[in-house]
């Protein structure tokens, strides 16, 4: 399918659906095809993601990954509270990326276009960038000090590894990239590549604990994987944030998107997926299907120790304090991307005070 294909029914799911919600303000895209032409192919392993924005200070529970007319979306919701205040939204990396070009779908308020006049014209602003680079290392920093040590296993090993995973989003913003979550380490790949710092790449493999893993070591814990997604599927009950990853119309994503990587010769960019599924589906095995939880935590624990060298809170403590004690370096590598970058605050329409909400 093509992305504008899949643009179009993810148009037509927000009219249809989305528009009939109650304290609906509008939607807009974001994620992975923001920016990409309409005439590009939309890989099986990749979605459409729509963001739906409410008046309810607290959304309802996301739809999550759904199949409509063909195409895979992904529908989030967020607050227009959070959306208000321009300034805000320029400081936020995981917000202010959709509004650096024209995604909005439907503005029955005209309030997301007017945020996009005010945004996009600012969104390489030197200050703006460093704004949001801070706020991917505030992510690093307050997650990993947020870290329970008394948690099960399962839960421990996503607690490190997803802020761990988000020093590749320091890089990213900094060189303007969108933030992927699933791709991100050949994201950062290729930005550090391009500003003459490779030698840093294997030092943020490093930290994941995969940077000398072999690719048969990976294939086998991907056939893991496949049976316990496959067998997690058709049990989950109890919704969880990402419970829509773990279904039938993921599958492309969360297992297919694996083996992509494989064949494609990133075995080791791969890890990161494919633990996170993982440490998912336990999650969920553990609530909905105890005893299936217990028959595949051996494969669980096996891939982990292979794959990121972790076999016990011990060794997430120690990664912990190495993630910790990188970031300035990290910092400096940030640092030196956005010097080499564009900055359009002067052809900016001027200074934006900080507090300009948009009521």
């Amino acid at each position: 399918m093509r992305v504008g294909a899949a643009r179009a029914a993810a148009v037509r799911w927000v009219a249809a659906h989305a528009r009939r919600a109650p304290g609906y303000r509008g939607a807009y895209f974001s994620g992975s095809t923001v920016g990409k032409p309409d005439d590009a192919e939309l890989p099986p392993s990749s979605d459409v993601d729509v963001v739906v924005v409410t008046a309810q200070d607290e959304p309802p529970v996301k739809p999550g990954k759904l199949r409509y007319e063909g195409a895979l979306l992904e529908i989030s919701y967020v607050p227009w509270a959070e959306l208000r205040d321009p300034a805000a939204v320029l400081s936020s990396y995981h917000l202010a990326g959709s509004f650096r070009s024209d995604t909005v779908i439907d503005d029955p308020t005209g309030r997301l276009r007017a945020l996009y006049a005010e945004v996009a014209p600012r969104f390489a602003g030197r200050d703006w960038v460093r704004r949001r680079c801070l706020d991917a290392r505030h992510r690093v920093e307050s997650r990993l000090a947020a870290f329970d040590a008394s948690a099960p296993f399962h839960e421990q090993v996503p607690a490190w590894m997803f802020p761990t995973g988000v020093t590749t989003h320091v890089l990213l913003v900094a060189a303007l990239r969108n933030p992927t979550v699933r791709l991100r380490y050949p994201a950062v790949r290729e930005v550090l590549t391009a500003h003459g710092q490779p030698e840093l790449y294997p030092e943020l493999l490093g930290l994941l604990g995969c940077a000398d893993v072999s690719e048969r070591r990976v294939r086998h814990h991907v056939a893991e994987l496949t049976r316990t997604f496959d067998a997690t599927v058709p049990v989950a009950r109890t919704p969880f944030f990402f419970s829509s990853d773990l279904t039938a119309q993921a599958r492309p994503i969360a297992v297919d998107g694996s083996l992509e990587l494989l064949d494609r010769g990133d075995h080791r960019e791969a890890v990161f997926w494919i633990v996170a599924t993982l440490a998912r589906c336990h999650t969920v095995l553990a609530v909905d299907a105890p005893a299936l939880h217990a028959a595949r935590l051996p494969a669980f624990e096996a891939a982990v120790a292979e794959l990121t060298g972790i076999t016990g809170t011990t060794d997430i403590l120690a990664r912990r304090e190495e993630v910790i004690r990188f970031l300035p370096r990290l910092w400096a590598a940030a640092e030196d991307i956005m010097a080499a970058g564009p900055d359009t605050t002067e052809m900016s329409a001027g200074p934006l005070p900080e507090r300009r909400p948009l009521c």
